[in-house]
């Protein structure tokens, strides 16, 4: 144990021979049995448990927001906070996101509208956001891409100029602040994931973060089918409830969180180090202003590079690293969503980020060597 209630991670396993992108953190095993013999003695597995009523309290309090709804994953908790505001119209949001954020979009029957990012964050540009608001729109839709912050305070001043909700989708963004605060409390609401590649994760899993009780009311209801009490039902909604094994697994995973993220800050801080002098690699640019989880390391591969992106993510993978072109394609150039006008225009920054991104292995079973691994090879040596 050490201070403020965080255990000391357990030492990594030997690296293999393969490094995977990123890798779920697992407790270990007999810390589990606990949890598993509770839920046994209770018989209640799920329908908002003891299990899963503490995790909710708990990560309200550890994130710092108002109120916070356990849910099933993060693509229904986007469309649980989407129907849950009643947005329908055209929604603007970025292509460079992984498709969940779209298809959240169309689930509840809204129009995507895809427009540029900026060209340093990759994140969503509130200049073009500004561009592209029609008489059509209801809301914007941005994403913490890498949970690196939006820029949220000219997002919501677009917002407040045109009167449109704001939705964020902050699946990377679990326990990020910027300049001290919680991402999560921007914007009408925001969303999370907590599926197994997340930086804090329940196997599979999400939430809604709401601002005010009568919101996360709401959410309750939508989660439940839409009951508002057992026989008393005014829509159709879902069963998006996450069950008591995934709560308990959750809050183990509380348990590790603080040291979990610090192992990944100390690799991200080696590969900047390491990568700082090879010309023609540019990590993702970072703010003091920022606590960040350090769920991803996105570097781009630039002109001067000696070799394409696409020819070093190979090389990467013939020696057993298995980078990721996070995000390629670009969602507006998926079939689905090619009959949007919005996906067919020019968005150079998007596109030239999603051509030349590559997500370096990060996690905490990822040593100092592995990274020097890494960075040997795409140097070259």
């Amino acid at each position: 144990m050490t201070a403020a209630g965080q255990i000391a991670l357990p030492t990594p396993a030997a690296p293999s021979n393969v490094m995977l992108v990123t890798q779920p953190f697992m407790p270990p095993l007999d810390e589990y049995v606990p949890y598993l013999e509770e839920i046994w003695k209770r018989k209640w597995l799920t329908n908002s448990g003891a299990m899963h009523e503490e995790l909710e309290a708990r990560l309200a309090a550890y994130l710092d927001v108002p109120h916070l709804s356990l849910v099933s994953n993060g693509t229904v908790a986007l469309w649980l906070a989407l129907r849950a505001l009643r947005v329908g119209g055209e929604v603007i949001t970025t292509p460079f996101t992984f498709v969940a954020t779209a298809h959240a979009l169309r689930l509840v029957g809204a129009v995507p509208v895809f427009v540029d990012v900026d060209p340093i964050t990759g994140n969503l540009d509130p200049a073009a956001v500004a561009a592209a608001v029609t008489l059509r729109t209801t809301a914007i839709l941005p994403v913490h891409c890498f949970g690196q912050p939006c820029d949220t305070t000219g997002i919501a001043e677009v917002a407040a100029r045109h009167g449109l909700k704001v939705i964020y989708d902050a699946a990377h963004a679990f326990g990020v602040r910027d300049g001290g605060e919680s991402l999560l409390r921007q914007g009408d609401m925001a969303t999370l994931s907590f599926h197994a590649t997340k930086v804090f994760n329940t196997v599979e899993g999400g939430a809604v973060v709401s601002p005010d009780y009568r919101t996360k009311q709401r959410i309750d209801q939508l989660r439940n089918f839409g009951f508002v009490q057992d026989s008393v039902l005014p829509e159709v909604a879902l069963n998006a409830k996450m069950n008591e094994f995934q709560a308990a697994f959750g809050l183990l995973q509380l348990r590790y969180i603080d040291r979990s993220i610090a192992a990944r800050g100390a690799i991200a801080a080696r590969y900047r180090s390491k990568l700082a002098d090879i010309a023609g690699i540019r990590p993702f640019p970072v703010s003091p202003k920022w606590t960040l989880n350090h769920s991803y390391f996105p570097i781009l591969v630039e002109p001067d590079y000696p070799e394409s992106r696409d020819a070093l993510w190979m090389r990467l993978q013939g020696s057993g690293i298995l980078a990721r072109r996070y995000f390629h394609p670009l969602v507006s150039d998926m079939p689905w969503y090619q009959d949007l006008s919005s996906a067919r225009k020019p968005m150079p920054n998007a596109r030239r980020i999603a051509a030349q991104v590559i997500c370096l292995p990060i996690h905490p079973e990822i040593t100092p060597d592995d990274v020097d691994t890494i960075v040997r090879i795409m140097t070259g040596g």
